[in-house]
C-alpha cells in the first residue's frame, strides 16, 4: 500500500513539475516563431474551453461531491475544510446546499484567479494567450484541487461571494453589449440574404424581411407572456410590484425609441427586452419575502438555465465572434489602428475597382518587418525581430479577454448558487443576502436599460456629436 501511495504522489509531482516547466520555458519564449502570425481566434478557444471544463467541475462540485462529504461520518481535514462555516445552519439539507455552494465557489474562485493572471500575464508579454495551453490546463487542474483543501470562511464564503457578486453585476452591462453586437449582426446577415435573394428573383427576398419580423415578434410575445406570469406569482409587496412595473416601462420606452427612429433594429429591442424580463424574474425570485415570492425554499431550475443560457452565449461570443474586436477592444483590429510592425504592404501596388465601385485591395501581412526593412536589406542577415512587436494588438491577445472570462467566472458561478442564497423549506436560511442580490439585479438591470436607451436617443439630441 505504501508502494502504491509512492508511486501516484510521485506521478503527480511529475506532471506538476513537467507542467510547470513548460510554462516556465514558454514564457522565456514563444512556442511559434516571430514570422508565424497568431491564428484568427489564437487562445480564445482555448480559453472559453478552459471555462467551459471550470463550469463542469462546478457542477460535479455542487452536486456530486459536496453531498458525499456532507455525509461522510469521519471528520478529516477536507470535510472540515468544505463544511465550515456550514453547519451553523443546522439542518442537514441547507448543510448540502452550503456545501454545495462552496463547491461552485471553489471552481469559479480557481478560474478567476487563474484569468486575472492571465490578464497580467498578455500585459507583460502579449503573445502569452497563445502559448503554453497545455500547461495551463494542467496547472489549472491542480489550482482547483488545492482549493478543495482550503476552509470556506473567510475566502469563500465572505470573500469570493463578494467578488462574486460585483462581478455578475458587471457582467449584466457586457452581455447587454453582446445582446445587441449579435441582434445587429443577425439583423444584418438577414438583411443582405433578402437582398441577394431580391437580385435572383424578384419579391424573393421578403422571406427574410418576414422571419426578422417573426423572430422579433416572437421574443416580444415571450416576455409578455414573461411579464404576464411575474405578475401572477410575484407581486403582492410594493418591491415586487415595483420591479415588474419599472421593467416593463422601460422595455416599452426602448422599443419605441427605437421605432421612431432610424437608430437600433427590432431585433435588438426585443432581444433586450428578453433580457431585461430574464433579470427581473432573477430578481424577483430572489426576494427573500414570502408574501410575494411563492417558490422561495424551492430549486430554482429556471434560474439557473437562464444563468446557464447566458454564459453559453458569452462564451460562444469571446471565443468565435469576428466583432468581439470591435465591442470589446475599440476596434483595434481595424486596418488603420495598427502597431507600426503590423503592416499591410499592396501587392503590386495596384487596387481593382469592384462591379459596384467598391475598391478591392489586395495585400499581404508581414509580421515583425516593415516597408523600410525591405528598403535596406541587410545583405542576407536576418534582424531578429521582437517577438511581442510581431503580435498584433486585437482583441485574441488582448488583457480584456482575459478580464471578461474572469467577468463571466463570477457571472457562472452566482448563477449556480442564486447569487449566495440558501433556501429550503418556504424560507431563506440568509435572507439579507437574498435581500443584497435581489437589488444589485434590478439596480443593474435599470442602469443597462437606460444605456441602451440613451444610445438610441442621444443621437437625436444631439445630431452634431458622432455617436458611432
Amino acid at each position: 500500500m505504501a508502494s502504491l501511495v509512492t508511486c501516484v504522489v510521485s506521478g503527480v509531482t511529475w506532471c506538476f513539475c513537467s507542467a510547470a516547466g513548460s510554462l516556465l520555458g514558454s514564457c522565456c519564449g514563444n512556442d511559434k516563431a516571430s514570422t508565424v502570425p497568431p491564428g484568427a481566434h489564437s487562445g480564445r478557444k482555448r480559453s472559453v474551453l478552459l471555462l467551459v471544463l471550470a463550469i463542469a467541475i462546478a457542477f460535479v462540485f455542487q452536486y456530486g461531491v459536496a453531498p458525499a462529504v456532507a455525509n461522510v461520518t469521519i471528520s478529516n481535514f477536507v470535510t472540515d475544510a468544505w463544511l465550515d462555516g456550514c453547519t451553523k445552519y443546522g439542518e442537514d439539507i441547507l448543510v448540502d446546499r452550503c456545501a454545495g455552494q462552496a463547491g461552485v465557489y471553489r471552481s469559479a474562485f480557481s478560474s478567476t484567479l487563474f484569468f486575472a493572471l492571465a490578464a497580467i500575464g498578455v500585459v507583460c508579454k502579449p503573445s502569452a494567450n497563445r502559448e503554453a495551453w497545455p500547461a495551463k490546463y494542467v496547472l489549472f487542474m491542480f489550482l482547483v484541487a488545492a482549493t478543495c483543501f482550503i476552509p470556506n470562511k473567510p475566502l469563500f464564503l465572505d470573500v469570493y461571494l463578494n467578488i462574486g457578486r460585483v462581478g455578475g453585476a458587471i457582467f449584466i452591462f457586457i452581455q447587454q453589449l453582446i445582446l445587441v453586437d449579435l441582434a445587429y449582426n443577425w439583423n444584418d446577415s438577414w438583411v443582405e440574404r433578402s437582398n441577394k435573394a431580391e437580385e435572383e428573383e424578384t419579391g424573393s427576398g421578403r422571406n427574410w424581411l418576414v422571419a426578422i419580423l417573426v423572430s422579433a415578434a416572437g421574443m416580444f410575445i415571450a416576455s409578455l407572456i414573461g411579464w404576464g406570469l411575474m405578475i401572477h406569482y410575484f407581486t403582492g409587496c410594493p418591491t415586487n410590484n415595483a420591479f415588474i412595473a419599472v421593467t416593463i416601462v422601460l422595455c416599452v420606452l426602448i422599443t419605441a425609441a427605437q421605432l421612431s427612429g432610424e437608430d437600433g433594429s427590432l431585433l435588438s429591442s426585443s432581444l433586450i427586452t428578453v433580457y431585461a424580463t430574464s433579470l427581473c424574474y432573477n430578481a424577483v425570485s430572489k426576494n427573500p419575502d414570502g408574501s410575494c415570492n411563492p417558490f422561495l425554499g424551492e430549486d430554482d431550475f429556471l434560474g439557473i438555465l437562464i444563468g446557464v443560457g447566458f454564459t453559453v452565449i458569452a462564451l460562444g461570443y469571446a471565443g468565435w465572434s469576428f466583432t468581439a474586436d470591435e465591442t470589446f477592444n475599440g476596434g483595434a483590429a481595424d486596418e488603420h489602428d495598427e502597431p507600426p510592425s503590423f503592416s499591410y504592404r499592396q501587392k503590386n501596388k495596384a487596387e481593382e475597382e469592384g462591379k459596384e465601385g467598391e475598391r478591392k485591395v489586395e495585400g499581404v501581412v508581414n509580421y515583425g518587418t516593415s516597408d523600410a526593412d525591405e528598403e535596406h536589406p541587410s545583405n542576407g542577415e536576418e534582424s531578429p525581430a521582437s517577438e511581442d512587436d510581431a503580435v498584433p494588438n486585437t482583441f485574441n491577445n488582448s488583457w480584456r479577454l482575459n478580464v471578461i472570462l474572469a467577468i463571466v467566472s463570477c457571472w457562472f458561478a452566482m448563477s449556480l448558487t442564486g447569487w449566495g442564497a440558501i433556501r429550503s423549506g418556504g424560507s431563506a436560511a440568509n435572507p439579507q443576502v437574498g435581500d443584497v442580490s435581489m437589488w444589485m439585479i434590478i439596480v443593474s438591470q435599470w442602469l443597462a436599460l437606460l444605456m441602451y436607451l440613451w444610445t438610441l436617443v442621444a443621437p437625436r439630441l444631439f445630431p452634431d456629436r458622432d455617436f458611432s
